[in-house]
């Protein structure tokens, strides 16, 4: 992708983006983080009601009694994007790839972050993390951001999400909401997401593709794997295996659920060719709802 088309692009992003954010998210996205970037002070003793996200739990272990950490606001709130670009996001059958999608919905959301004064950053990872823009303000940085995100192209093709939330873990010192765009197809993140979401307030989008979770009978298929390029044969006219591989989606989809539970990590699922503002629409007033309590 040359410069003028990167640029161009970027423009056509900017335009639909302003146009969800004007309209939709901002008033939405303000109301739910606001006052939400905040800073370590202490701990003190556990209280009925008290989120149990917030428990020390290295406090909890050591005196035998629940803690949990108490914290002051910050003036200003980070925001950074973990976006996956192994192979696997580069799929997509339904107008967009899955990567497509995660810079469609990045920019949205820089966009209702920068008109809120944030300061916004993006991680870009594969098998190792290949770009770090650090989180900072303003509207060029904002757009600096969308350009990256654009043009990247990555060197690697494998997935390793859990190297890329060991690295946020070690260059985000003070609280963020960080935002991590994957399909999710990775193993071993389990711990560092856990240390993560201890210390941030950590949001899974979950990218996927109509044809990875429902087969069409469509006779014997010859499919790669975009990121170890294995080959396999595949006769989808079996409605047995067609009836396989969704159980095994099924499956996979209810041990994510699980994991980021278990975590206290919200889950958004977004679906390429599919407005994404819904999703997200209801995802901020669920966290609106869950803040009245």
């Amino acid at each position: 992708m040359n410069l003028s088309e990167v640029l161009s692009q970027v423009q056509r992003l900017e335009i639909r983006s302003r146009h969800l954010v004007k309209d939709v998210l901002a008033g939405e996205y303000s109301s739910v983080f606001k006052g939400r970037g905040v800073e370590f002070e202490d701990v003190r003793p556990y209280l009925p009601g008290d989120d149990v996200r917030s428990i020390d739990w290295r406090v909890t272990a050591r005196t035998g009694a629940p803690y949990v950490r108490r914290y002051v606001e910050e003036r200003e709130r980070t925001v950074l994007f973990l976006v996956d670009h192994s192979a696997s996001d580069a799929f997509g059958t339904r107008r967009q790839t899955k990567i497509e999608l995660a810079t469609e919905v990045c920019a949205a959301l820089l966009l209702a972050a920068e008109r809120n004064h944030d300061r916004v950053g993006a991680l870009l990872f594969t098998n190792q993390v290949e770009r770090y823009l650090a989180p900072a303000k303003g509207k060029r940085h904002a757009m600096r951001v969308i350009r990256e995100l654009v043009a990247f192209q990555p060197e690697g093709r494998g997935t390793d999400l859990a190297g890329a939330l060991q690295f946020t873990d070690r260059v985000l010192r003070r609280h963020a909401v960080i935002f991590i765009l994957s399909d999710w197809m990775a193993e071993g993140f389990e711990r560092p997401l856990e240390m993560v979401a201890r210390r941030h307030d950590a949001i899974a989008v979950q990218l996927v593709d109509a044809r990875e979770r429902d087969l069409p009978d469509a006779g014997l298929l010859v499919l790669r794997d975009p990121e170890s390029g294995a080959w396999r044969y595949v006769d989808t006219s079996r409605a047995r295996v067609r009836a396989t591989l969704a159980q095994q989606v099924r499956e996979r989809d209810e041990m994510l659920l699980r994991t980021l539970r278990r975590r206290g990590v919200d889950l958004i699922r977004l679906r390429t060719g599919e407005s994404y503002a819904g999703p997200l629409m209801a995802f901020f007033r669920m966290r609106e709802r869950m803040l009245r309590r």
